[in-house]
């Protein structure tokens, strides 16, 4: 049974998967000057694999059990001598799966990647201290047997807030529109974005520096920079779908590597707080200086950027 294959069984369409879902790691490695190294996974395994007889037959000797997949995570992180990016860890995972076991014909490898930075103290980055911080790194790699290949990178929760230079106008106003034009108000959003690789088989990344960890630094500066503007003078947005935009042609200006990107990006209001009272009934404007946070409801923005001939 071929990745994405369906068969027939008794005149009804079969398909089926199995996998283990959030396998948890986390990895230390030491470098030769003391300092340590901390990543911290999040694992998502699936396997499209010839297992038919377990479940039509009750015959399981095809079946690879999730609880070895989990142990192998653990087995595969230990193999780490030296660090790994997510993606090369989740290349790892695909590449023993689809060549250890037979009957398996696909490998579906999801990694988030919590975000454990290092401290510094008095300036100095400390050799083995680390913080949580906010936006997660995150890869799905899927590998055929025959070492077709798909690689895609991303950053979840990067929220993003400037307090000026940000307007929406011109939309289409009905019965039901109370919403004011405006060309200034406060811009607030928790970006999820994936990009694509352009790399299409096992062959094509063997022997060449690959630096995932870098272009996701890169990407992520990429995205900010086009969303915020020179420090000074910022950027003005007319809309959340207009710096959307922008941002996605960043990334495909910078990275050609990368084949296509797809931004998510809610609009997440802070409203202006006008208040009035018994003694003075006249709404009290706090001049865009006051603000109700709030998350829900919020708008819903996304969109997707391909090169041309691109498979997002």
């Amino acid at each position: 049974m071929a990745a994405g294959d369906r068969i027939q069984i008794d005149g009804n369409i079969f398909e089926q998967r199995h996998g283990k879902e959030r396998v948890r790691v986390g990895r230390v490695c030491r470098s030769a000057d003391g300092r340590h190294f901390f990543v911290e996974w999040n694992v998502s395994i699936s396997l499209l694999s010839d297992c038919v007889n377990a479940y039509v037959r009750a015959d399981n000797s095809d079946i690879v059990a999730t609880d070895t997949m989990k142990n192998t995570v653990y087995v595969k992180a230990k193999e780490c001598k030296e660090q790994v990016s997510v993606e090369e860890f989740a290349f790892m995972l695909a590449k023993h799966f689809t060549s250890f076991y037979p009957q398996v014909t696909a490998a579906i490898i999801k990694i988030v990647e919590k975000p454990w930075e290092r401290i510094s103290m008095d300036g100095q980055p400390h050799d083995h201290g680390f913080k949580l911080g906010s936006e997660r790194h995150t890869t799905e790699v899927i590998l055929k047997k025959n070492g077709s290949l798909r690689v895609t990178s991303g950053v979840a929760g990067l929220s993003l807030l400037k307090t000026t230079q940000s307007g929406f106008e011109g939309f289409i106003r009905d019965q039901n529109t109370i919403l004011p034009q405006t060309r200034e108000r406060m811009l607030a959003t928790e970006v999820t974005a994936s990009w694509r690789y352009h790399f299409e088989s096992l062959s094509s990344i063997n022997n060449q520096p690959l630096q995932f960890a870098e272009k996701y630094l890169g990407v992520k500066k990429v995205l900010m920079d086009t969303f915020f503007g020179p420090p000074k003078e910022g950027v003005y947005s007319p809309s959340v779908q207009a710096t959307l935009y922008d941002m996605a042609k960043a990334v495909l200006g910078r990275f050609p590597d990368v084949s296509s990107i797809h931004l998510k990006m809610p609009n997440i209001h802070f409203l202006p707080v006008n208040l009035s009272s018994k003694v003075n009934p006249v709404i009290v404007k706090f001049e865009d200086d006051v603000y109700l946070p709030t998350d829900e409801p919020h708008g819903s923005i996304e969109a997707s950027l391909s090169r041309p001939r691109s498979k997002m």
